[in-house]
This record gives C-alpha cells, structure tokens and sequence, in this order.
C-alpha cells in the first residue's frame, strides 16, 4: 500500500479520539440468563464491555465473518470486540434483542423464514426488502453483500455415482435407505426436514444431528451418514470431491450475507459495514474458509489479511 496517508485514514484517527473520549460513558446492555456467557471471546477479555459487540453463530463461516466486521470497525476507531460461537439462530437473534451482542452475520433468506414461516421469495433484491419489512422493532440489516452461502445437500461421489444422483428429485427416490447429518435445529425448521419432504417428498431412514464443519464432513466421509446438509462455500466440498445435489425447487432460496444490527449501534457501524459488505463475494469468503477450515488458520488473522487486501485495514 501507498505510504500516503489515505482520507480513510484520517477519518479513523479522528474518529478514535471522538470514541475514545465518549467510551466511559457507553456500554453495552446484558442481563440475567446471558446466552453468552459459555462463548468465547478473541479479545481475551469481557466482550460485553466494548462499545460495539460482534457475535456469531457457531459454525466457522460465521465467526470468520463477525472477525472481519470486528477488525474493519476497530479500523475506523470503533471499540469493537468479537463474542462467537454463540450457538443458533434462536440463542444469538435472543443475545441480539437483549442487546448482549451489536452485530451479527445473517443471510437474508433464512433470516426472512425465520421471522416468518411461510416465506417462499427467492430474488435476491426481493428478498432483502422482504427480510427489511419483517425484522423486530429495534433492528435493522444494513447493506447485503454479494456473497451467498446455502443450505445445500451433499453427497460423496461413491454415493452419486452409484445412486444416480445429481438433483434433490433423484434424492426422494432412494433417501428412505439413507441416514442425514445436519445441524439439530434442521429438524424441525422449514427450509429443513420438513420443507424437504413438502417441496420433494423426500424422507431419511434417520436424521443424525451434528454441528456444522468437520463433526459433519467426517462422518460423510466416513460412512457414518450417506447425505449432509452442509452450507455451499464449505470448502469441504471441493477438497473431498462431495457432489451438491442441485436444488431445482429453490427451497433454500437467496442467502446472502448480511450485517443485522441493532437500531442503537446502526449510526456508529453503518458506513464501515456497508464497505465490507461490497468488498464480499462468494469466491472470497470460499477461499477465506479454506484457510480457516482446511488449512487450520487463525479466522482473525485470515479476516486481517481480507481487510488489508480489500482496503479496508
């Protein structure tokens, strides 16, 4: 990078000064019950005494994703710190209305099914200004970004090949002989078991719940399950040559990534998210997870190597 000092930077300078002297006085709120209080925080310290909180769920995308949001607003002068590994969309959307956590990484589609169990939107933009209209009081989504990331069902190739499986249509027809990994909550959710079997009449011998990443690869690979839900920039994928069934229904939908915030942060980390989020693409954050996941690097160090690429350090 250029030694001339970037308007960006003088921005932040002056910006640290102004957060600094008004840091006393802010702090954000918790309360009895903290879902939080089991998750782990990469500042070594109490997250929740920071001006900004950046959560996550607990799977390896998304604590990569609050690190880049973590860094990019501690670059602007923001007291940013990261609390991850919160557990799923029902414990950190609780820790967010609570007001435990700032920010979080959410994708659009499954966030809009979340609030409301009948949503069927596939279009990107549609999507987003759906997901707008049905957010809690007191939250908002900030700018989407480009990259996307699925539910998808997975097989090994052994599988495919022998099954004659390339859509979720040849799924329905063999999955009674078949046992699913996925997440526990993918039970009863509707984009989960229930949609599968609504929007393709697809039934599993016997679900088996796992946590996302390598609990669910390895027992795909091993034998233990014959089919995985396992989200599309897992880079597991290419590395061990699963086949993604193709969705021909759309039933998981548009799922990009976007910052949800609550109203009281909004004004302090709007401007540096909305730049983070033009600077992500689905290649992006794929690469980033190969290094996170395959190649066992530090998600903090990876997302500061992304902020300093893009600009944004």
């Amino acid at each position: 990078m250029s030694s001339t000092t970037h308007p960006r930077r003088r921005v932040r300078t002056a910006a640290l000064a102004l957060t600094m002297a008004g840091a006393l006085g802010l702090s954000a709120c918790g309360g009895g019950g903290d879902p939080l209080s089991n998750s782990s925080s990469s500042e070594g310290g109490d997250a929740a005494s920071g001006d900004i909180v950046v959560g996550s769920a607990d799977f390896s995308e998304s604590i990569l994703l609050a690190h880049i949001y973590a860094g990019a607003l501690k670059a602007d002068g923001v007291n940013a710190t990261t609390k991850t590994g919160i557990g799923s969309r029902e414990v950190y959307l609780k820790a967010l209305d609570e007001g435990s956590v700032d920010v979080l990484p959410e994708y659009t589609g499954g966030l809009a099914l979340y609030y409301d169990k009948e949503f069927a939107e596939t279009d990107p933009d549609k999507t987003y200004d759906a997901l707008a209209d049905l957010l809690p009081e007191g939250t908002s989504v900030l700018e989407k970004s480009a990259a996307e990331d699925k539910d998808s069902i997975v097989v090994t190739k052994e599988t495919a090949d022998s099954k004659s499986l390339t859509t979720m249509e040849d799924l329905s027809k063999v999955a009674g002989e078949m046992t699913l990994g996925a997440p526990s909550e993918f039970k009863t959710r509707s984009q989960g078991i229930p949609g599968l079997k609504k929007s393709y009449g697809i039934e599993f011998k016997s679900f088996r719940p796992l946590k996302p990443g390598q609990a669910t690869n390895g027992a795909l690979k091993n034998g233990q399950i014959q089919a995985a839900n396992i989200f599309s920039t897992d880079p597991a994928i290419a590395d061990n040559g699963f086949v993604v069934l193709e969705d021909t229904k759309k039933l998981f939908g548009s799922q990009n990534v976007v910052p949800l915030v609550r109203d009281d942060a909004k004004e302090q980390v709007a401007k540096t998210l909305d730049e983070v989020s033009t600077k992500l693409t689905t290649d992006k954050l794929s690469q980033m997870l190969k290094r996170t996941d395959i190649d066992k690097e530090d998600p903090d160090k990876v997302a500061a190597d992304f902020l300093k690429e893009e600009g944004l350090d």
